[in-house]
């Protein structure tokens, strides 16, 4: 008599968490400064000589400044942006990457902090750490977002993912008393959009079968890969929502975006996104560029603008050296005064992450660029990245003397 075998069990869906935090800068001020707490606060732009001031004078003791002593937006005068916003200075119409003069009119009260990119960087790396010790396949997509694999971890089905979304939410918050939003769905596609629903301190769950209710009525642009040109000429042809999107057919959406976008066009509409979760990516390039409080000339303001240039050099080769990268291709990065934009970029016979070498090579890149328009905004950038370890056999690289510009 054959031996009955039992059937196996099913494969468990594909459950993809996409963990977003909470305004992450602000948060993290607002630890610091626990008196701020539920006023607008704007983050954005360097230390000021009133920063300093309050931060000697209450060394130790942050939490005591007076509200009344600290910097406000309507006495700011500059050309920085906004890096992100307490969601009371939202209510205003405040947001990232917004001019402070501009925000400056719509939220004169907000209370101005300086940014501090070592402690954002410190509590990322905490709540990052406090994830991966409980769902160990996550990708890092910046300073206060992942993407994390539930489908193998236990709990990580339960509840569509609900119960171990909450003890990740519970953890981060115990280690580093910030909140968190998490969209659990069955890609990054949805999940990344299932991250806004609640926000803040949310959990949303999306199953396949919601899509019809609860991604279709959304606005396209809430599609990660959508941007405001082609939300434009989406809308051109009267698709606003992604539900008038997925009844166009993939044939219409490729004559009229292309072949590679068009189709990607259909398949995000419904739904479809097969790319996994990637524990370890290397990075494409790393850069440093610094608009100016006013625009310099290369010729009238050539001490100051070979000054921040230096600087600029030596914090990509601080990023490469702490990163454990070198590159090959070393780049420049210009604004002029009407907002043009200007590149050059220039492949060395070694890889390098040596602040004289990307010195020496960025100026040899300034030379390709015209100079007759005043600047806002210089940038070097090193690309063809290799990990430090595979170029370790590698000799030091050599260069000619040709001075740079700066």
């Amino acid at each position: 008599m054959a031996a009955v075998t039992a059937p196996l069990p099913p494969l468990p869906s594909s459950r993809i968490a996409h963990l977003d935090m909470d305004a992450f800068y602000a948060s993290v001020e607002l630890l610091r400064y626990p008196q701020l707490q539920g006023l607008p606060v704007v983050i954005g732009g360097g230390r000021s000589a009133q920063d300093e001031a309050l931060a000697a004078a209450y060394a130790g003791r942050l939490a005591d400044i007076p509200v009344d002593a600290f910097p406000r937006l309507r006495d700011y005068a500059g050309r920085g942006v906004i890096t992100t916003a307490t969601y009371p200075a939202r209510h205003f119409g405040v947001g990232s990457a917004m001019g402070m003069m501009k925000a400056a009119r719509l939220c004169p009260q907000a209370i101005l902090l300086p940014v501090d990119f070592a402690e954002y960087r410190r509590f990322s790396r905490r709540f990052k750490e406090v994830i991966v010790s409980i769902a160990p396949v996550m990708e890092d997509r910046g300073v206060d977002e992942v993407y994390i694999d539930f489908t193998e971890v236990p709990g990580g089905q339960e509840e569509g993912g609900r119960a171990l979304a909450q003890r990740i939410q519970r953890r981060i918050a115990e280690a580093t008393g910030l909140t968190c939003s998490i969209g659990v769905a069955p890609n990054k596609l949805i999940a990344k959009m299932a991250s806004e629903f609640n926000k803040p301190n949310g959990i949303s769950v999306v199953h396949p079968d919601d899509l019809q209710t609860l991604i279709w009525p959304l606005a396209c642009r809430k599609i990660n890969g959508v941007g405001p040109k082609a939300d434009a000429r989406l809308q051109g042809h009267g698709i606003h929502t992604i539900g008038e999107l997925a009844v166009r057919p993939r044939e219409w959406l490729v004559e009229h975006f292309g072949r590679s976008y068009g189709a990607w066009l259909h398949d995000a509409a419904w739904g479809r996104d097969s790319r996994p979760v990637v524990t370890e990516s290397e990075p494409v390039s790393m850069s440093r560029e610094t608009t100016f409080d006013r625009d310099l000339h290369a010729v009238a303001d050539r001490a100051e603008l070979g000054r921040i240039f230096t600087e600029l050099c030596e914090q990509v080769a601080g990023d490469l050296q702490r990163k454990g990268y070198v590159g090959k291709t070393i780049g420049i990065k210009l604004r002029y005064d009407d907002f043009k934009i200007a590149t050059r970029d220039q492949t060395v016979e070694r890889h390098t992450q040596d602040a004289a070498v990307i010195r020496r090579v960025a100026g040899l890149c300034l030379k390709r660029v015209p100079l007759t328009k005043r600047l806002r905004l210089l940038g070097v950038r090193v690309g063809n990245l290799l990990p430090e370890a595979c170029a370790a056999a590698l000799p030091p690289p050599g260069w000619g003397e040709s001075a740079p510009l700066f």
